[in-house]
C-alpha cells in the first residue's frame, strides 16, 4: 500500500510531517519494532498479564479519587 502526500506551495517540511503522521496512524513504525526480534509467547503472555495489572491499578486510582 502507497502512502502519498502532496506538496503544496513547495513546503516540503509541513508534507514531511502530514507523511510521517499518515505512517504513524498507519501502525507501521510500531509493526516494524515489534518484528525486530522473536518474543516466545510465554514471554509475551507475561508481559501483556503485568501490562494489564498495571492499566487496572491505574483505573483503580482514578476511580476511587473521585
Amino acid at each position: 500500500m502507497a502512502t502519498q502526500v502532496t506538496v503544496k506551495n513547495g513546503n516540503l517540511d509541513l508534507a514531511l510531517r502530514k507523511f510521517k503522521q499518515k505512517v504513524a496512524r498507519d501502525g507501521v513504525p510500531s509493526e516494524c519494532k515489534k518484528r525486530e526480534s522473536y518474543i516466545k509467547p510465554g514471554v509475551a503472555r507475561r508481559a501483556a498479564k503485568k501490562e494489564g495489572i498495571k492499566n487496572s491499578k491505574k483505573r483503580n486510582r482514578r476511580d476511587y479519587r473521585d
